[in-house]
């Protein structure tokens, strides 16, 4: 039987040395290499997200400020440290205290109504061809956040001392090898993609736009609105792949039970039995077949008349744990 603590510095340490030798790998003159070095620094990121994520509920220390800090590293991995941790932990523990996924803006509206055709035309083309761009945007909202609002100027040291130590260590990989720039944006382009897929058949919770008041949902509401999105349930050792991120129905009944127990705790729950957990194969379709869909009407549906119908299950859009708005 491992301890738990050693099963969580193995999943630090597995972040920081994959990452580390994702790098070296697509600076190395050779094409083999350079592929394991993109899939070695794509499954960085996604476990770094996780851990982001065990580390905002606390899953993970019993100190608060060593979660606080482990998090903040993890956030330098995945591109989520131009938000603050403060932002980061309101926006996620809004989002179970208050059974909503909250956006800083009506996505729908922006995108059919606010931005110019030309513009519109871009982002149908780019996503499309599987660009995330409504995420890339809402990364650089949070950049651009302490310049262009003044609620948000005591930032703006902040920001501009991160964006330097990022630019330099990009200007110091491009030295070395420009096309290690090139894969490694390939590399987070998929590291995007890959959290959007698994984020966006989650749940159908309510939009709530920052600034309106929280509708009133309670635990029925949570649970009949959330899904699991196990990568094998035949095979549970796969779920590690995402740090078993996909127990999501478990994760929402206790957000306080850590990574490695959610197995233990969705077996006890539901046994494999769960109406809530949904099919791999047909969500990769989802994601594929609705791709634009989800971004100009809507997430759709997951139950008509008490049954589970994934063919309107468009899935939701812009809800990542790393762009708080």
């Amino acid at each position: 039987m491992i301890h738990p603590r050693l099963k969580n510095i193995t999943a630090i340490a597995y972040v920081i040395i994959l990452y580390s030798l994702g790098i070296v790998s697509i600076v190395i003159e050779s094409w083999q290499l350079n592929l394991l070095g993109i899939i070695a620094i794509v499954h960085s990121l996604v476990v770094s997200t996780a851990l982001t994520h065990e580390f905002i509920h606390g899953n993970i220390f019993k100190s608060r400020k060593f979660n606080a800090f482990w998090g903040q590293v993890m956030t330098h991995f995945n591109g989520a440290c131009y938000a603050t941790w403060g932002n980061l932990v309101e926006h996620h523990f809004n989002h179970h205290l208050h059974h909503v996924d909250v956006v800083g803006f009506d996505i729908i509206e922006y995108l059919q109504v606010v931005i110019d055709p030309w513009l519109h035309r871009i982002y149908v083309v780019l996503e499309w061809l599987y660009f995330p761009a409504l995420e890339f945007e809402m990364r650089w909202r949070i950049i651009l956040a302490p310049v262009l609002d003044h609620h948000k100027r005591h930032l703006l040291r902040r920001t501009i001392s991160l964006i330097l130590y990022r630019t330099v260590a990009f200007f110091i990989l491009a030295w070395v090898s420009w096309k290690a720039i090139l894969l490694y944006f390939l590399a987070y382009v998929c590291f995007v993609n890959i959290m959007r897929f698994v984020d966006a058949f989650h749940h159908t919770y309510e939009y709530t736009i920052l600034g309106q008041q929280f509708p009133h949902h309670d635990r029925l509401y949570e649970q009949a609105n959330t899904f699991s999105n196990l990568v094998s349930i035949e095979y549970p050792w796969l779920n590690l792949l995402v740090l078993n991120f996909g127990y999501h129905n478990a994760h929402h009944h206790q957000m306080n039970c850590p990574w490695h127990d959610l197995p233990a705790l969705h077996s006890k729950l539901y046994h494999h039995q769960d109406r809530q957990l949904l099919p791999l194969p047909k969500l990769i379709h989802n994601y594929h077949r609705f791709r634009l869909a989800r971004l100009f009407s809507g997430q759709g549906d997951a139950m008509q008349d008490g049954e589970l119908r994934l063919d309107t299950f468009t899935g939701g859009i812009g809800v990542s744990l790393l762009t708080p708005p």
